[in-house]
């Protein structure tokens, strides 16, 4: 078995990331047209995690803005000329590719992020993940009621979390 390794996205990995949303998140679908825009509007965030040749998940990143929850299925239409942080939009792996992989993934992007000056990840757990991107240097964003009707879409349990770049 080869070793799992994370690359940049291509075009022709867009049905596959697809097809693994499509079986992660069954309840919380996006059309692929938000996932071809993510692609498009920012590239470096973008990765997939092949093994054998075959992709066995996905992960979307782009800069954003602290505190603004990008809407579930809707688009960016732009990225914001102000982004304070890298917005992780979704890491996605096929239940026997698990295991250390998202750690992988998010080391990347923040050295992406650092190498595009920001010092901020933010994400929104779902599916009770909250304790692995804990483990990942995320902390809990106490929600205010402008910030849990925008987590509303996302289930319930929805977490808003950052992670500070320039901590130790």
């Amino acid at each position: 078995m080869s070793k799992l390794h994370w690359r940049p996205a291509r075009v022709s990995d867009f049905r596959a990331i697809v097809a693994i949303a499509t079986q992660i998140h069954p309840d919380l679908p996006e059309r692929p047209e938000v996932f071809m825009e993510k692609m498009q509007l920012y590239p470096p965030g973008c990765r997939v995690l092949v093994a054998e040749n075959a992709v066995a998940g996905y992960g979307l990143a782009h800069p954003w803005t602290q505190h603004q929850i990008p809407p579930l299925d809707g688009f960016l239409e732009r990225l914001p000329e102000n982004a304070d942080c890298l917005y992780v939009h979704d890491v996605a792996v096929l239940p026997d590719r698990r295991g250390g992989v998202a750690r992988d993934y998010i080391a990347g992007i923040a050295e992406l992020a650092r190498a595009s000056g920001i010092a901020t990840l933010a994400l929104v757990s779902v599916y009770a993940t909250r304790p692995l991107w804990e483990h990942l240097g995320f902390r809990a964003v106490t929600a205010d009621a402008a910030l849990r009707a925008k987590l509303a879409s996302y289930g319930e349990g929805a977490t808003y979390m950052l992670r500070n770049l320039t901590a130790t």
